[in-house]
């Protein structure tokens, strides 16, 4: 399967399903594709002012939450302890999260022409990139036999994922709650602000964009709820050693469980 100029595979669909062969390019290569995105698309998003930002902002937030839930979907298979190669591969990755976006966008990354700004569409390739990346330097934990809970979860990918992306770009992306369990992950000032707004409004609140310190930067913040799936670590009873050894919170279906964080300094040039 050929790849575009951002490294998007260009991947046919038959009654909808995707067809991949991943030709994985060396370490050079990489790197001198990601250092292309980070001078000429990072440059052009400052350039398209404000609605683009936002939107690249959103579509961000949207893709880590994809790999979040491609996780999730295959978590009964990443625990079984009776299998060894699982394969839950960074290619099976790939296709399933692009099609989990496109399920959840109605945009097709791998469309051409394509649909969105080439700035956009460099972050998000910068943030599949990095994403396929903790999914491979997972595997010896994921293929282990005879373990069940690997802590390799939606949460551990985001953070790690959100991590590698952000130092390899001034846009910056970081899951954060407003009692995290990964102390990494806790909310700056800003953030926490918008969190204790968002805990008192109902749930599915769309996204808060604000453009703050004099219209020079953009904060997105994207909110998380509770899924029944959650609360086998985070529900009840209180105070209760979950499987990985945090005491569960006794949250609820739809309560917030965090957000998706989005910095990006409008000039970036």
């Amino acid at each position: 399967m050929t790849r575009d100029n951002a490294g998007w595979p260009k991947v046919p669909t038959h009654d909808n399903v995707t067809e991949a062969v991943i030709m994985m390019p060396s370490q050079l290569f990489r790197s001198l594709i990601i250092t292309a995105m980070l001078l000429s698309g990072l440059t052009s998003l400052a350039h398209g002012g404000q609605p683009e930002t936002e939107r690249a902002a959103e579509l961000l937030a949207t893709f880590l939450n994809a790999g979040r839930a491609v996780v999730e979907q295959h978590q009964s298979l990443i625990n079984d302890p009776r299998k060894g190669d699982k394969g839950f591969t960074p290619e099976v990755f790939e296709r399933s999260v692009l099609e989990e976006f496109s399920r959840q966008t109605h945009i097709h990354l791998w469309a051409s022409p394509p649909s969105l700004p080439a700035s956009t569409r460099d972050l998000l390739a910068l943030l599949l990139r990095t994403s396929k990346e903790v999914v491979a330097d997972a595997q010896f934990v994921i293929n282990q036999r005879g373990i069940g809970y690997k802590n390799f979860i939606p949460a551990t990918f985001g953070s790690q994922a959100a991590r590698k992306f952000s130092a390899r770009s001034k846009v910056t992306i970081k899951q954060t709650a407003l009692d995290p369990r990964n102390l990494h992950n806790a909310p700056d000032t800003y953030e926490r602000k918008v969190l204790l707004r968002l805990a008192t409004q109902p749930t599915a609140s769309p996204p808060v964009i604000e453009w703050v310190e004099g219209g020079t930067t953009l904060r997105v913040i994207t909110p998380l709820y509770y899924s029944e799936d959650c609360l086998i670590c985070h529900g009840s009873p209180k105070g209760i050693l979950d499987i990985s050894g945090y005491p569960r919170e006794g949250a609820q279906v739809g309560e917030l469980a965090g957000a998706i964080s989005i910095h990006i300094p409008l000039d970036q040039r």
